[in-house]
This record gives C-alpha cells, sequence and structure tokens, in this order.
C-alpha cells in the first residue's frame, strides 16, 4: 500500500490541514489529468439548445455540440475517431454526473444519453458503462434510465434511506484530515472506481458554489468521488481551498479521468450548488470540452465572474466578512468563498492555471 502526504503550498489563505493520502493504485505512464490537451478549453454554443422558459433540452442539437466540440478537441474528422482517442472497446466507463442541484441544475440527461451513444459507438457494450453519482435520491429525481440504452447502469454510492452508508466505499483508499475536530476524519473514494472503472469521463455543471467559490470540473471529481466531504466546509471559513485538489489528485481518479464535458445548458450564478431560486439560474447555452480540468474551471470562473458582475453582485473572491449573512441577496453569502482552490490544483499536476497558457476555441452552432 502507497502512502503518501500533500503538504500545504505557500501562499494559501490561512493554514491548511495535513493530508495523509492512502492508496494501493499507482498512477498511469500516461495520467488522464491534465491529459493529451493541456490548457486547451473548447466552447461550443448553440442557441436552439435549451428552452430558457422551459428547460427543455433539444437531443438533436446536443448531439451536434458534442459531435462539434469531440472532433475540435482532437483534430478528428470523424466523431467516432475522437472519442476513440479516449476510449477502447474494452474499458469499463464511469460517467460522472452532478446530481447537487437536481432537479433543476444536474448533468442534463439528453447531454449524459449523447456521451453514452458515443461511447457505445466505439464499441463498448452497454453492460460495460455506468453512469454514476454519490446520493441516489438527487440522481432519481433525474430518471437518467428512461434516456439511456438497456444495460447502461444508473448507480449511486449511498441509497436513497442510507446516505452516511460506507459500503458503497473503499476502506483501502481514503484521505485522512482533521478540519474542525470532527470524529470521522477519513474520505473515501468511491468503490465502483477501485473495483471496475477503467475511465472515467466527468460531467460537472457551470455553477458558482456558495463554499468553493465554484463547482466545476475539479470539485465533481473530487466532492463526488469521495465519501464524507462536506465536513470541510461546516463553518463560515473553509478549507474547500486545499481539499478539492488533493482529493482529485488521488490515484486512481487523478490517471483515471480521461474527458470532461462540462455541461453549460444552463448554470447557477449564486448560492450554488442548488438552484432552488430561479432568480439565480441563467443560460449559457454551451458545452465545453476538454481533457485539462485545471484549464476549464479557471474559464468557469470567468463566467461566473462576468455573469455577477453583470447582476451587480460581489466578486467571488470577496472574502469580507461583511458580506456574511443571508443568500437571498446576492451580495452576501453563508461561508467565505475559496476559488483560489482552483489555482492550487494547478500547483498538484492537475492542469494549467495560467491564463496567459490556457487556449480557448469558441464553436457556434
Amino acid at each position: 500500500m502507497q502512502l503518501a502526504a500533500a503538504a500545504p503550498l505557500v501562499g494559501g489563505p490561512g493554514d491548511q490541514p495535513s493530508y495523509r493520502v492512502v492508496t494501493r493504485f499507482q498512477p498511469a505512464a500516461k495520467p488522464g489529468m491534465p491529459g493529451p490537451y493541456p490548457g486547451r478549453v473548447v466552447r461550443v454554443h448553440a442557441e436552439r439548445s435549451i428552452d430558457p422558459q422551459t428547460d427543455a433540452v433539444n437531443r438533436e442539437v446536443v448531439r451536434q455540440m458534442l459531435a462539434a466540440g469531440m472532433q475540435s478537441l482532437t483534430g478528428e474528422r470523424r466523431p467516432a475517431d475522437a472519442w476513440a482517442r479516449f476510449i477502447a472497446p474494452q474499458d469499463v466507463v464511469g460517467i460522472k454526473v452532478n446530481c447537487s442541484g437536481a432537479p433543476q441544475i444536474r448533468s442534463s440527461p439528453e447531454v449524459v444519453a449523447g456521451i453514452v451513444e458515443n461511447v457505445m459507438a466505439v464499441g463498448v457494450p452497454a453492460k460495460q458503462i455506468y453512469v454514476y453519482e454519490r446520493f441516489a435520491d438527487q440522481m432519481q429525481s433525474v430518471n437518467y434510465p428512461s434516456y439511456l440504452p438497456a444495460g447502461v447502469s444508473v448507480v449511486a454510492a449511498e441509497g436513497k434511506l442510507q446516505r452516511g452508508t460506507v459500503l458503497g466505499y473503499d476502506p483501502r483508499t481514503y484521505v485522512e484530515t482533521s478540519f474542525f475536530g470532527e470524529d470521522d476524519t477519513r474520505s473515501n473514494l468511491v468503490r465502483l472506481i477501485s473495483d471496475s472503472l477503467t475511465k472515467i469521463i466527468d460531467v460537472p455543471n457551470a455553477k458558482e458554489h456558495q463554499a468553493s467559490g465554484v463547482t466545476g470540473c475539479l470539485k465533481n471529481i473530487s466532492y463526488g468521488n469521495f465519501s464524507n466531504v462536506a465536513r470541510s466546509h461546516e463553518k463560515e471559513k473553509t478549507f474547500t481551498y486545499s481539499f478539492i485538489g488533493t482529493l482529485a489528485a488521488v490515484e486512481p481518479v487523478h490517471s483515471r479521468v480521461v474527458l470532461n464535458i462540462m455541461d453549460g445548458l444552463a448554470g447557477v450564478w449564486h448560492a450554488g450548488p442548488f438552484s432552488q431560486n430561479r432568480r439565480f439560474r441563467f443560460y449559457p447555452k454551451q458545452l465545453w470540452f476538454g481533457t485539462d480540468p485545471v484549464a476549464m474551471d479557471h474559464k468557469l470562473i470567468d463566467l461566473i465572474e462576468a455573469k455577477r458582475k453583470a447582476e451587480g453582485a460581489i466578486s467571488i473572491f470577496d472574502q469580507s466578512r461583511a458580506h456574511l449573512g443571508d443568500n437571498r441577496d446576492p451580495n452576501f453569502n453563508r461561508y467565505i468563498r475559496e476559488p483560489g482552490h482552483v489555482e492550487y490544483a494547478s500547483k498538484l499536476g492537475l492542469g494549467v492555471f495560467d491564463a496567459a497558457k490556457i487556449k480557448v476555441q469558441e464553436i457556434e452552432l
């Protein structure tokens, strides 16, 4: 068993905890992150992709967006060849959705279905594809099975009536630390990843987060793949700054997440990751593609900041305690946000943060 420690980085906001990382998995020769396209982000916009009045998603337009994005990212002329850059017929593929804002905001089932179609077109049998999340009740509100071919598994680490169960997690792969003197100091990896998956496709949403600033690629593969993570933000001052990147860098997550497709058809610019107040929802009508989660999340910060500025709201980088309070007002928040977690993750080898080194390609359909 391999033991590793992720030490605090110089320049972090305040004292960061030390982490004990326990994993038996070794890094791949070519880890999935930042992958073959570090610092690259492809954004596909389609005006007809979603109706903001009804939230209805145009499935055929989504198919076109997926094809355009993947072909542009890889340079391949055929969509099947683009997907084959990441997935082989023998792979067991996990599609990590985000349902923390469901049913209002979630990885759109039309997008997930389009991804499944393309994975199967490469030759992966339906029985080797898993759409997964941590909490069953959130997934059930989306009803993914009705959009997917027979044989594709839709699974959750924690059942509807069993939140907090440990059975869906690997007892031998975990990160251990104490944030606030809590009793349970371990966060364990989802067992499906340890036992079965060979490749993971990350499908986050474009959302602000009250504690971490944004919740995009990095948070979906960290907090979405480990247990007992909400303890990092039980108080106004959180430890999301260092915890998100530390979890995302744990093997085998670091090696097996090979592709990020951000669902930006709809998004949340305040009071995320949930979407209980429709006022804070917006509609970028975009899908983003890349292998570098840091570069993608840097651009997500830019997107959320621009929307908040347009709405007259304070920056997610504002850490003044004067702005702690009732978040029904977008100039107040329940936590001191930590969008710096994205740059921290870059220091762990997960991607490119330097804006001058990030190249964005825009596609209009």
